[in-house]
Order: structure tokens, then sequence, then C-alpha cells
């Protein structure tokens, strides 16, 4: 939040440049929240005294299926000698694909709406879900959620849920998303 790394991640990643448009990937796209949308929905919160909550995906790309049959050579380091020849063939998308991202957006989508959730036509990473006078707002960037409405037992089911479909790592109240200070 204040510039200073929290912590250290090691990741596999994959050397996405050797990939061949048509054969290891089709698309690429991967929506993100507009940053004004999500000023509005703060501006929303603010005015009708909404709670907003924080959380964020853990690993968010390898949650992607792959379409595609993708191969990668082993890591440095990880080759043992028996296996010396051999490659690895991707069961889910990971860091580094050309498709990683949207393979994941897609996921996150397909769960989302599993919960009941709409997904506003105009910004494909904003979705609303309405119970009555229950109004809850869901705002994904890339690995970053936020979680706004009216009714405490609602979004903590939200929580709840995205945590059983996700590896999630709850943030509590949103003091700090996209370099903007929520009070």
């Amino acid at each position: 939040m204040d510039g200073n790394v929290q912590t250290y991640k090691g990741r596999l990643v994959a050397k996405g440049f050797p990939q061949i448009h048509g054969i290891d990937y089709d698309e690429t796209f991967s929506p993100v929240a507009m940053f004004k949308s999500i000023r509005i929905l703060l501006a929303i919160a603010a005015f009708h005294d909404y709670e907003i909550w924080q959380m964020d995906v853990k690993t968010a790309f390898l949650n992607g299926k792959l379409e595609e049959d993708v191969y990668m050579t082993q890591p440095e380091g990880f080759v043992t000698p028996e296996n010396a020849g051999k490659v690895c063939k991707l069961q889910r998308s990971i860091y580094g694909l050309k498709q990683a991202s949207r393979s994941w957006n897609l996921r996150f989508n397909d769960a989302i709406k599993e919960f009941g959730f709409i997904r506003n036509e105009d910004e494909p990473c904003v979705y609303k879900k309405v119970s009555g006078s229950i109004i809850s707002f869901l705002i994904l960037y890339v690995d970053d959620i936020l979680i706004i409405g009216n009714d405490i037992p609602t979004l903590q089911t939200v929580k709840t849920w995205l945590s059983s479909c996700f590896s999630m790592k709850d943030l509590g109240e949103a003091a700090y998303s996209l370099g903007v200070k929520i009070y």
C-alpha cells in the first residue's frame, strides 16, 4: 500500500514468445474494469454508505482452462537426467502464456454468473446482483476484486463462495485499491 514490498513470490512462468497464433492460442484479449467505473461505484458506495470489501485471487491465471494443447520445455534446474528429453503438457493456464489473462477472465465470468451475478453489458468486469432491497456489486481488475453492497451477510456469502471457487486472500474492508486510498 505504501510502496514497500510486503511479500516476495516465486512463479513458474512460460516463455510465451514462441507461441504461434492459431496453433498455441487464438484469442488474447481480456477486459479489465475501467478506472472511471471503479470511481463511479465508489462514489455510489460512499453516497449510500455501502460496505466496500476487497479480495485478491492467489495465482489467478492458474485457474484458467486451456482450450489448446500447449507444451513447454522443462524449467531450468528441474530437469532430471532420466527425463532430459521430455516436455511438459500444460493442463492449466500459467503466467507467461499469451492467453493466460483471457482464460482466467472467462473462468471467473462463468463462476460468478453461476452464483447469480449479472455482467454489465457496457463494462464487462463489473457485476451486480439484486435481491429485493439487497444489492451487491463486484468489480474485477485482473486478480483484484472489490465487493460493494448494502447487506453484510450477503457480502460475507459472496466472499465465502468466491473462496470455495478460487484460492483467495481476504483483505477485509477496502483501504487502498489501484492507487486510490479509500476512507
